[in-house]
């Protein structure tokens, strides 16, 4: 029973992501959620070569049974387009911040990438990159209920972006020490490691669950 459960978890990095699919395809989307509309269906497709590519690894040559770069490869294509949304949404609040940040991630990419870390690496993924994609994307959420705090908006329950935002922020909240630690984990606790990226593939599910809702209760603007 625990078995079929593990592969349950082990694959939900995929499947979760058909929860908020078929929202997509019977009903269209409004503009300001466009860029999280492209990231479900862009991480969809990393995520199946992600899983497929770790599921394979005995079968495929050496130099293709890695997925560390692909994991890379969604934390930076997640951030950009989940920073997009919050840059469209109608908040004021922190305006110069927000349109900065995606400026200032794309340096430290360069930075990190040219000097101390390779995109591309075979044994491991990039704890660093993960690590400040998810403070950021921690600091987009904190300040878009800062914002609903200020203006003394009521939270609409049925407004798109609340689901979508809760959904993120549960998201990062739960995986950004994971990811911070994760590489040194796996050096000196690795059965722990493993252990805990369940934590991350469950609270995927969650964050794919809140993107549904979202998707669902979305309104034509």
């Amino acid at each position: 029973m625990f078995r079929i459960f593990q592969i349950v978890i082990d694959w939900s990095e995929v499947w979760a992501l058909l929860i908020p699919i078929p929202i997509l395809i019977h009903k269209k989307q409004p503009a300001m959620i466009k860029s999280v509309v492209f990231y479900v269906w862009i991480a969809f497709f990393i995520n199946l070569a992600i899983d497929l590519t770790w599921k394979l690894r005995n079968y495929l040559p050496t130099a293709f049974n890695s997925n560390n770069y692909l994991y890379n490869l969604h934390s930076v294509i997640r951030f950009f387009l989940f920073s997009i949304f919050f840059i469209k949404l109608r908040q004021p609040f922190l305006s110069t911040i927000k349109k900065a940040i995606p400026f200032c991630f794309a340096a430290f990419i360069i930075i990190n990438f040219c000097f101390f870390e390779n995109f591309f690496d075979y044994w491991k993924l990039s704890s660093r990159l993960l690590a400040v994609e998810a403070i950021l994307l921690l600091f987009y959420t904190l300040q878009y209920y800062l914002f609903k705090i200020n203006d003394h908006a009521e939270v609409d329950i049925f407004n798109s972006d609340f689901w979508i935002v809760t959904g993120l922020g549960i998201f990062v909240t739960f995986n950004f020490f994971i990811f911070l630690l994760y590489n040194e984990l796996t050096i000196h606790l690795q059965n722990f490691a493993v252990t805990l990226w369940n934590v991350h593939n469950i609270s995927f599910i969650v964050f794919n669950l809140f993107i549904a809702k979202g998707f669902y209760e979305s309104r034509e603007q």
